[in-house]
């Protein structure tokens, strides 16, 4: 079993290391505001899956307290990549192996900055996870993750899948991680942007209205349309596997996965609605940025681009 520091310890990073500790690894978890709460009433977890009590969980206010791990799971906001190094330089010793838990493109790329890049893994989570004020974790629906390394290292997977392998999440590994960010893209770009340019409704409003339910078809096959230019380009990292990704399949995936999935609060919703800092920048200005680099057009994505950059000013 692994010792675990999970930086970043909201929904998603306090469902995941809640699991992981559950299936037996000595999982530690870096609190900030938080802190006071978990120390007196635990950690709660409320799952489709089976509810987690920690009573008494490993909380730290700083990772220098945690110290050398074999596994660090970072699930910080997009946000708070301008901390990520200093939060994560403490836990890290010779081995020790980094997940990127988090959204939008170019995560992984940002940390090879600081760290090796045989370290570096990308987690990329399907699922509705929502944290209340009391510390608790509402788990509401799906929950599997896909894993890939940044060096799309076939060895280094077999490492993190035996990670999970005994938890209750579903893992998928990833032969290339950059067309896995792409085709998370494909959910958090539409989904997280509709209902935050819509005023703050729930997916199920998307669904249901034919012109935003266009508007969230039209974005994925722009986002396709870029991920394959992206991944030709670059030639899916060093593993030399042509990727390409089909337009029709992860468009039917989105659009059924959103449909059976509970009536859901996107985390950029909820951020929107609460007046925090939206994650724009790793989830709509980073795909933009790279389609133009591209020389594509991509009408939709340049709209609501703006409307959320505007609505984030604002």
């Amino acid at each position: 079993m692994s010792r675990i520091a999970v930086i970043g310890s909201g929904a998603v990073g306090s469902y995941y290391g809640a699991r992981l500790n559950e299936s037996g690894h000595d999982v530690n978890f870096l609190l900030r505001s938080s802190f006071d709460t978990i120390l007196t009433n635990g950690l709660h977890i409320e799952s489709i899956d089976g509810n987690i009590d920690l009573p008494a969980p490993n909380i730290f206010r700083n990772t220098s307290e945690i110290g050398t791990v074999d596994w660090v799971i970072c699930a910080l906001k997009a946000t708070a990549m301008d901390v990520a190094q200093n939060l994560i330089t403490p836990c890290i010793g010779e081995h020790t192996r980094i997940i990127a838990l988090m959204n939008g493109l170019g995560v992984e790329e940002e940390f090879n900055t600081w760290f090796p890049e045989t370290q570096i893994f990308g987690g990329l989570a399907f699922t509705c996870i929502n944290r209340s004020d009391s510390g608790r974790v509402r788990h509401l629906d799906y929950g599997s993750v896909t894993l890939g390394h940044l060096g799309d290292d076939a060895e280094e997977l077999n490492l993190i899948k035996e990670l999970w392998s005994h938890s209750k999440v579903t893992t998928f590994t990833a032969p290339s991680l950059l067309a896995a960010r792409w085709e998370k893209l494909c959910w958090n770009v539409p989904f997280n942007g509709l209902t935050v340019t819509s005023g703050g409704i729930t997916t199920d409003v998307v669904m249901n209205d034919s012109r935003l339910r266009k508007s969230a078809e039209g974005l994925i096959h722009e986002l396709v349309m870029v991920g394959n230019a992206d991944l030709k380009q670059r030639k899916v990292q060093q593993s030399g596997i042509s990727i390409q990704m089909d337009a029709e399949e992860i468009l039917d995936t989105m659009m059924t996965r959103t449909e059976k999935m509970t009536n859901y609060r996107p985390s950029t919703m909820i951020d929107f609605v609460e007046g925090r800092e939206m994650e724009v920048e790793a989830i709509f200005e980073a795909p933009l940025r790279r389609a133009t680099e591209l020389g594509l057009d991509t009408p939709l994505l340049k709209i609501i681009t703006g409307q959320i950059h505007a609505l984030g000013r604002g």
